[in-house]
């Protein structure tokens, strides 16, 4: 188990936060004067990826028992403070956990973000505003020196840097661009790894990653590639499927940045298996589960916050129209015993 210390501030109003009020103050203002405004925007969707097992891209990985590099996650979650039908306020926290062996280092960020719109349309701005949160954080990341271990290893590939989803970059709903150059720059091991994977297809239509974990004949494998780094379709990395750890089922699409290719992608991933043995999360990399988990605010922090917003709201008039619409679409959160949005998880119909 790792255990890890915080070192990140109490969070507080700062100035970030008191722009971020200001902003939800002027957007709710401008939705109560003059309505919803219909976006005509099209949100494109992940395409389906179809690709038929080939048992000869299967390689195993060597199990690894330690490792002395360094990993580095980073993720954000997205938790609802206040939602009505056509608006929502919410609190995103960015946080990042760094595991050097048995050492764990983290810290967060957090950000208010207001949204005007449908469900569907609040969804799909705020995972745009997640993915950028991640990506400002892993590129604040770099540019901190003792962030990543330069003069530990001859090869600075020993430090990895850890994105939750798919390898996607530039545009909307996608990481960065400069994150990519600099990891590339910097010969940071960047790799995209994915908790679910609903657009990767058999030749047949059936989910690729069961497919192939019932052709593979190793404990620990790699199948690459199931589709190379494509940069005109945003992709830069190569798609492959990883499995971690004997003892688990599980088995995540790892996209490899295609600057990392022309090395042995097998030797490349070897490392991982060091840290996806942790009981919480077996056969999926610890650095990603804490930082999961260090990006979940507690039900203090969330109650803090929507305190807050209640008190800017009633300074500027505009709590009891917001609340009328509030009440309007939470009889379903009654019937499950809800008081506040934020007690929802990640259920359908939270935004």
């Amino acid at each position: 188990m790792w255990l890890g210390q915080h070192n990140g501030e109490q969070s507080q109003v700062d100035t970030a936060i008191k722009s971020d009020l200001d902003e939800m103050e002027k957007k709710l203002r401008f939705y109560l004067d003059k309505g919803r405004v219909t976006s005509s925007a099209e949100v494109k969707e992940e395409p389906v990826i179809s690709a038929k097992p080939v048992v000869s891209l299967i390689k195993p990985l060597k199990k690894m028992s330690s490792f002395s590099g360094k990993f580095i996650a980073v993720d954000c979650s997205t938790r609802t403070l206040k939602r009505a039908n056509n608006w929502g306020i919410y609190l995103m926290r960015a946080a990042y956990a760094s595991v050097k062996e048995r050492d764990v280092d983290w810290s967060y960020r957090e950000r208010l973000c207001t949204v005007v719109g449908d469900a569907h349309t609040r969804s799909n701005f705020l995972t745009d505003i997640r993915i950028e949160l991640e990506s400002q954080m892993g590129l604040d990341l770099l540019q901190d020196k003792t962030s990543f271990s330069y003069y530990e290893h001859n090869d600075p590939r020993s430090n990895y840097l850890l994105l939750d989803g798919g390898g996607y970059f530039g545009g909307e709903r996608k990481f960065r661009v400069a994150l990519y150059e600099k990891c590339e720059k910097e010969g940071i091991t960047l790799l995209a790894i994915s908790k679910n994977s609903p657009s990767l297809h058999d030749e047949k239509g059936r989910d690729l990653i069961a497919t192939t974990s019932i052709l593979s004949p190793y404990d620990t494998w790699v199948f690459h590639p199931v589709r190379e780094a494509d940069k005109d379709q945003s992709l830069y990395g190569d798609i492959s499927l990883v499995k971690l750890c004997k003892e688990s089922p599980r088995v995540f699409r790892c996209d490899i940045m295609e600057y990392l290719t022309k090395s042995d992608v097998s030797e490349l991933l070897a490392p991982l298996t060091v840290v996806a043995e942790d009981p919480r999360c077996l056969g999926y990399p610890v650095p990603l589960l804490l930082a999961h988990e260090f990006s979940k605010p507690s039900d203090a922090m969330l109650l803090s916050y929507h305190d807050q917003v209640e008190s800017v709201l009633a300074e500027a008039g505009l709590l009891e129209t917001l609340r009328r619409e509030e009440f309007s679409c939470r009889f379903a959160d009654e019937l499950h015993g809800i008081k506040h949005a934020f007690e929802w998880e990640w259920w359908d119909g939270q935004f």
